[in-house]
């Protein structure tokens, strides 16, 4: 099932995907109007509550296209939308502003009923240059809003705290206060429970890809939101990385057990007490006889999706660096009860061999359904609680984002430009098919009937108008 597609070359590439491709808003958890950030809520599922969404729309001659603005040339962080705001991450490329030119990191902000460009944030590249801070890359860490504040983390390693109005208000340097080494890019983007905000550090392996320049550095970190002061981090996986840091820290409480979870750069996913760090478990997300190669030819694979939390489970699969190509990859849901090293005990279903490849993307769990993407273009349906496959859905091109649902529907883009709309449910029946212009590697947000979709150089708000 696996084909080769029109992969990017660019070796860090895939770091900024594996922050910016899947956010999404107003899951219905209640917390809808109150918080925005990658993966919806703190479980990071990728369903909406949202309505009358349109099924079509044209951005040639701008049939549903509410608004769209240019952002920067790659856009992989973001949208989220928050209290009549729009947030990406992106590059400098855009030069919203002539006096601050080069390779710079940016997040701007958008007005989401007219798209007016009200703010943006630059930052500039760290001298290391691409070991650490890979060019043109730009922000690609998903911003976690609420209250007034947005977080996120900075092209130059810094967990950075803004007010709405894109004022400085704390930033914490991952590299200089704990001896971080982001490989390519550091990317987390940010969860905040109550008045921790947590992040991954990108902390990896030099540039040939041979020695682990800080073993000992951090690897997972958990910050004071208010004022950026550290509670605590962990140097798990240490001198066990593959090859880097990246992906998104997950929260859940789990029979009344709060955990935080983390994917680490050794291929395993690790709990812990979210107040102490204390760790609570861990699980091997490859089988036990996989190996690790340069390139991508080994078997073993990291982590560049986010996991998922429901119903006191964790879904997420493996993957590489889309340079290193299409393989077989492994999905796991991991039952999240209990102590230890619990991979022989805890797997509740997994799909592996033929049934997956490497996938990138966050799954979306709705009445009964899981949907998975991987990076070799197709959508599988499964059931939830069996595994057992439904449909499988075949994109002809790789797919770095998730699949969306929300009113009904399934929203997924590929790296053709193309966004399809899938019906709900048990059966595949695809609604349409709509092409963006340019390559989509982030996930469809929604709020207030309003799909917001960002490609790799602009950012389109839809409505369901039924005219230009």
């Amino acid at each position: 099932m696996m084909r080769r597609r029109g992969l990017l070359t660019a070796a860090a590439v895939v770091v900024a995907a594996v922050i910016g491709l899947s956010p999404v808003h107003g899951e219905p958890t209640g917390q809808s109007g109150q918080t925005a950030m990658f993966g919806n809520t703190p479980s990071r599922n990728m369903v909406s509550d949202e309505t009358g969404l349109p099924n079509a729309w044209d951005v040639g001659s701008g049939m549903n296209v509410k608004w769209s603005q240019p952002v920067g040339s790659q856009a992989y962080a973001g949208p989220v939308v928050l209290d009549g705001q729009v947030y990406v991450g992106t590059n400098n490329e855009g030069l919203r502003d002539p006096a601050l030119t080069g390779d710079r990191g940016v997040v701007m902000a958008f007005d989401a009923d007219n798209g007016e460009f009200l703010w943006q944030v630059t930052h500039m590249k760290l001298p290391a240059g691409r070991v650490n801070d890979w060019p043109l890359q730009g922000i690609c860490s998903t911003p976690f809003v609420e209250n007034g504040r947005v977080y996120y983390v900075s092209n130059q390693a810094h967990v950075v705290a803004l007010d709405t109005a894109g004022d400085l208000i704390w930033s914490f340097d991952l590299i200089n206060e704990l001896d971080a080494f982001p490989h390519n890019l550091a990317t987390s983007s940010t969860l905040v429970v109550g008045n921790i905000i947590f992040a991954s550090t990108g902390n990896g392996v030099d540039e040939g890809h041979v020695q682990i320049p800080s073993p000992f550095g951090s690897s997972f970190v958990a910050l004071d939101k208010n004022t950026g002061e550290l509670i605590w981090d962990s140097a798990l996986p240490g001198e066990n990385i593959l090859h880097g840091t990246w992906t998104n820290p997950v929260y859940g409480v789990v029979d009344g057990r709060p955990q935080v979870i983390f994917p680490g750069g050794d291929g395993w996913l690790y709990s812990f007490v979210p107040e102490t760090g204390e760790l609570i478990w861990k699980f091997d997300l490859n089988p036990k006889d996989s190996v690790w190669a340069l390139g991508g030819r080994g078997t073993r694979n990291n982590i560049l999706a986010t996991p998922v939390i429901h119903d006191g489970k964790v879904f997420v699969g493996v993957g590489q660096d889309p340079e290193h190509g299409e393989a077989p990859g492994n999905f796991w849901v991991i039952d999240a009860t209990g102590n230890g090293d619990v991979t022989a005990s805890h797997a509740v279903w997994h799909l592996g061999g033929d049934q997956i490849n490497r996938t990138m993307s966050t799954v979306a769990i709705a009445d009964g359904i899981i949907y998975i993407a991987d990076l070799s273009g197709f959508l599988y349906a499964h059931d939830v609680e069996t595994g057992g496959r439904l449909w499988t859905y075949d994109a002809f091109a790789a797919i770095w984002g998730s699949p969306f649902v929300a009113d009904g529907k399934v929203y997924l883009g590929d790296e053709d430009g193309d966004v399809v709309v899938l019906r709900h449910g048990r059966e595949l029946e695809e609604l349409g098919e709509y092409n963006m212009g340019a390559a989509v590697y982030t996930t469809p947000v929604a709020l207030d009937g309003v799909l917001y979709i960002l490609t790799r150089n602009r950012l389109y708000a839809l409505e369901a108008t039924g005219s230009p």
